[in-house]
């Protein structure tokens, strides 16, 4: 089938790299400009930009996929189908009506819930147990378009997004070779979103900071779905502190979370043992186990705290 590829992050390669090994002709790859990056903001390329080069397609980075001479340039490409894999540009009409098969999109999620931009980190920030994958045909909405394939993904207590992120990618490359197989075919049957809908907006900065007040099950949640990327954080002697890992229960203390025994206010450390050290929040007590100091790399928890001479009953997040 003759396709044009969009997609931005290492989350959209493993797909782009299936179409072409599945000996589908992708005639077109369109990903986000270079942007600068690192402390020298050099111009970096994208994670689809790199495969692309790699499996020799012609790669086009429009700043304004809307415009008209971006339009006509992939008018000229002549796709059957358009494949979108968390591109960051929002198609237009023109461009949804263009291929005659419609454009398809793989979000990493079971829709209607988890529309938007981030699903599996908000997937994992709300304790759900399970995630998954949808292809869908695109309309002009957000994510509310007719879906086709569903595959469904297992969430563990302790994985983080940054652990089930390339197994879903993987898991939404094999489900849209599927979903064009079907379509070939002519036995995909699209279906309308009905029933709960959620939206999973983009991360801003309060999502990141821990409040001690809340249950230790829903900051365990929010820590290892800010990791590896933006990170949870608080503060302990007045500087910031990256939480990387933390746990619900450990070897040394099989039972902290949702004890409703209070030793000590919120935020507040409480012990000390072999796995970390444990502190006190609003529900229960939390494990933390990894920790990342200002301008420094990322230590165990435990560590951190001895080398500071820090004392049980010192509070973080004041």
């Amino acid at each position: 089938m003759r396709l044009v590829f969009m997609g931005t992050p290492e989350f959209a390669v493993p797909t782009l790299r299936a179409l072409v090994a599945q000996g589908h002709q992708v005639c077109g790859v369109y990903t986000q400009p270079d942007r600068p990056a690192g402390r020298g903001k050099k111009l970096k390329p994208s994670a689809v930009k790199v495969a692309a080069e790699q499996l020799e397609l012609p790669v086009f980075q429009p700043e304004r996929i809307k415009i008209p001479e971006a339009i006509e340039q992939l008018r000229e490409l002549v796709p059957e189908v358009i494949i979108v894999v968390a591109y960051g540009q929002i198609l237009s009409s023109d461009i949804l009506k263009l291929p005659p098969k419609g454009c398809i999109n793989v979000h990493a999620s079971l829709l209607p819930k988890y529309r938007g931009a981030a699903p599996i980190h908000w997937v994992i920030m709300n304790g759900e147990t399970e995630t998954g994958v949808t292809t869908m045909l695109m309309d002009k909405g957000l994510d509310t378009g007719d879906m086709l394939l569903k595959a469904v993904y297992p969430i563990s207590e302790e994985a983080t997004t940054g652990e089930i992120e390339p197994s879903l990618a993987h898991l939404g490359a094999e489900l849209l070779l599927k979903t064009l197989d079907h379509l070939e075919r002519g036995i995909l049957v699209p279906e309308p979103q009905v029933g709960e809908t959620s939206y999973a907006s983009l991360l801003k900065r309060e999502h990141e900071e821990i409040d001690w007040t809340r249950s230790a099950r829903e900051i365990h949640n929010q820590i290892r779905a800010l990791n590896p990327h933006p990170g949870s954080f608080t503060t302990f002697h007045q500087e910031n502190l990256k939480i990387w890992r933390s746990g619900l229960n450990s070897a040394s203390d099989p039972s902290l979370v949702d004890s409703e025994e209070r030793v000590g206010v919120p935020g507040e450390v409480v012990r000390v043992i072999k796995e970390g050290i444990v502190l006190q929040t609003g529900l229960g007590q939390i494990l933390v186990q990894e920790v990342q100091p200002a301008g420094k790399k990322s230590m165990p928890a435990r560590d951190f705290f001895l080398g500071r001479r820090a004392q049980v009953g010192e509070i973080l997040g004041q």
